[in-house]
């Protein structure tokens, strides 16, 4: 093997700083079953694994999934979806990437995954963890295919770690891969009716003609949650792909619904009727069933419908998205080309009002959806998870995070833990309305309970009109940031509603007094001086303005008030922080203040044209940052700073013919 082929340009293979070939880069806890092979584990790339490593094989077959020793079944399902749609699986790794026998090779690859209402990069070195010289994680059919292993460490980076993927759910991969929605459904009857007070059951069971007519549009995975009886072998929690269904005639005439299921350990372990030369082949006429027996790849099985039902729990279905990449509806089959997405938070204390059992649900944030046409439409509430506390250092910022979630003494990461989130929907005649009226009649739609999935959704046909939106957590003044987002097969609008209830950090009327005013205007512009907040390290980019605080200046003495120029409706998540700097002519370049912890903030970021704080600041120099909280967000806006002055009062008769308005001094900021 001529390893001056495998070589970068300058000899040197990249070696991932942030992800490295140690146990940082496999374990979270040391708690899942795959800390016992510690130590045992080694890095290799793949022309060190095999002679001829490939990232896409010539013959599909070989690039089937096969699960390892880690526990991500869930993961592999959706990447079994991935690996029979090409489209989609290029788009999540690219299949121009300079490989092996490429001299361009450098021993890096980048994988897409989306997250949270856009897609990210992740890249990778290909060092990948073996044990005695093989793949202990997952792999292809063939060996010398490396696509998926390289996909799943780039998935346990985003999650910071391999033992973070151990148990997941499979609509969430199936999103994640995507970018689109994934429904889950249970494959035994609910006990009870759910449909109370006009909200539709979102816990339906699946029928075996929804499955059939949904096979060559997307990918379905099945799931069991308690011991199976078909093989003692396949254990409990345990994710599999349905890779076929087939209705078939016995030889007797009559109809038999069969179902064929990819089990990611690779091995078929089926001790069903069913079963690779089981009794109930003789069902069929021969021909039919050494077809359908030959047609079953490595860890494929069949299985009949009504074994089918009474040996799994639950049903997962990716939407299938089309040529256009828009998705399709699960339930009619149309295209909903028309898509809206708005982010927003639950604050403790603000707009964190916890489900409809308590009085203060209705400080929750709040959605205006205006329906052009009569529709069907989808609407998903997203959360967002923190990341695992081994991602970040201690002296990492993080701003505007729920507070970690804690465990129960297994290995559950903040990555894991979901709050119970649901979603309503009323019917408005005109946008003036009266919010209590409003909340005190039965939602049209709504979640038939508040779930700890990542995310919920509704499915509802609309008329034409205005809706109000309401996501909300069970429990109150539970913090975290979510995502809304509303696919339709007509033309929608999605916006804040903006009420009269006034927020913390709206402006707010100066005390009496005499203050001395100063107002300063800037611009954010991407990838210039719209940084971000303090979360990303492009945040010192954002345009900061000094200002002095004199000896004179009283208590309760600096009002900073941010406004952004925009309409209201399409308003930026805004925010501040104050630094207190040696002197007036203190460098204001980026890194001259990374070091300093702010001593007045205005968080968290507020969707509002204006925010404000009244503080009290000693004497001395001080500079103002403002930021949206995603970077690359763009905008105008103005600074004003009042600085209260208490000087002894003079006593005279002269009089003014009318009052004397200071003169706002502006400053500009420049690129």
């Amino acid at each position: 093997w001529n390893r001056k082929k495998m070589a970068s340009p300058d000899g040197v293979l990249f070696e991932d700083p942030e992800f490295p070939a140690n146990d940082s880069s496999l374990f979270f806890h040391h708690s899942s079953p795959i800390a016992k092979f510690s130590g045992r584990i080694t890095w290799l790339r793949p022309q060190e694994i095999c002679s001829s490593p490939q990232l896409f094989p010539d013959n599909p077959q070989e690039g089937q999934a096969k699960q390892g020793i880690l526990g991500d079944c869930w993961f592999l399902c959706a990447c079994a979806a991935l690996h029979i749609n090409k489209r989609l699986l290029t788009k999540v790794i690219s299949p121009d990437q300079p490989m092996w026998m490429d001299s361009r090779y450098t021993g890096q690859f980048v994988c897409q995954f989306w997250q949270f209402g856009q897609w990210v990069s992740i890249t990778v070195d290909d060092r990948l963890p073996c044990i005695g010289g093989r793949l202990c994680f997952s792999c292809c059919q063939s060996e010398q295919v490396f696509w998926l292993p390289l996909l799943e460490k780039a998935y346990a980076k985003l999650h910071s770690c391999y033992e973070c993927l151990w148990a997941g759910q499979v609509a969430d991969a199936l999103v994640d891969v995507t970018g689109g929605l994934a429904e889950r459904w249970m494959l035994k009857s609910p006990e009870k009716n759910s449909k109370q007070d006009g909200i539709s059951n979102v816990a339906e069971t699946v029928t075996f003609q929804t499955l059939m007519a949904l096979k060559d549009k997307c990918g379905i995975s099945c799931s069991v949650h308690g011991s199976f009886h078909g093989s003692s072998e396949l254990g409990e929690f345990h994710a599999f792909s349905v890779t076929d269904i087939r209705k078939v005639f016995g030889v007797k005439g009559e109809e038999i619904r069969l179902l064929q299921i990819w089990n990611p350990w690779g091995r078929r372990s089926w001790t069903g009727p069913w079963k690779e030369g089981g009794e109930s082949w003789s069902q069929l006429d021969p021909i039919c069933a050494f077809d359908l027996q030959a047609q079953a790849q490595q860890g494929e099985f069949w299985v009949e419908e009504e074994e089918f039902i009474r040996e799994f729990d639950e049903v997962t279905a990716g939407y299938p998205i089309s040529a256009a990449g828009h998705l399709q509806s699960l339930h009619s089959g149309r295209e909903l080309s028309h898509t809206q997405q708005i982010s927003g938070c639950w604050v403790e204390g603000h707009s964190a009002g916890g489900c409809r059992n308590n009085n203060s649900f209705f400080n929750n944030p709040k959605f205006w959806l205006r329906v052009w046409e009569e529709a069907e439409v989808y609407i998903a509430l997203l959360q967002k998870r923190g990341k695992s506390s081994n991602c970040a250092s201690s002296t990492d910022v993080v701003e505007d995070l729920p507070r970690s979630c804690h465990g129960n003494g297994t290995m559950v990461s903040q990555e894991k833990c979901c709050p119970a989130i649901g979603l309503h929907v009323w019917k408005v005649e005109k946008r003036r309305f009266n919010l209590q009226k409003t909340l005190g009649k039965p939602p049209l739609a709504g979640t038939r309970c508040h779930s700890y999935d990542r995310e919920v959704k509704l499915h509802c046909d609309l008329s034409p009109g205005y809706y109000l939106v309401i996501p909300s957590t069970f429990l109150k003044d539970t913090e975290m940031h979510f995502l809304l987002r509303v696919f339709s097969t007509k033309r929608i609008s999605l916006s804040t509603v903006k009420t009269s209830q006034t927020s913390p950090h709206q402006s707010e009327t100066l005390p009496k007094g005499e203050w001395e005013t100063t107002q300063m205007k800037g611009h954010w512009v991407a990838g210039q001086s719209a940084g971000g907040s303090r979360n990303f390290s492009s945040y010192y980019m954002n345009p900061c303005f000094p200002f002095s605080v004199h000896m004179d200046a009283g208590a309760g003495n600096v009002k900073i008030a941010l406004y952004q120029h925009c309409q209201e409706m399409s308003c930026h998540p805004i925010g501040f922080h104050v630094y207190q700097v040696p002197n007036s002519s203190y460098c204001t370049h980026s890194a001259s203040f990374q070091h300093l912890e702010p001593v007045v903030s205005c968080i968290p970021h507020h969707y509002a044209q204006e925010v404000s704080r009244i503080c009290t600041l000693s004497p001395g120099s001080y500079i103002i940052i403002p930021s949206t909280y995603l970077p690359n967000s763009e905008g105008d806006f103005t600074v004003t700073i009042a600085i209260k002055i208490d000087r002894k009062p003079v006593q005279c008769q002269e009089s003014l013919e009318q009052l004397l308005q200071e003169v706002s001094f502006m400053a500009f900021m420049k690129k």
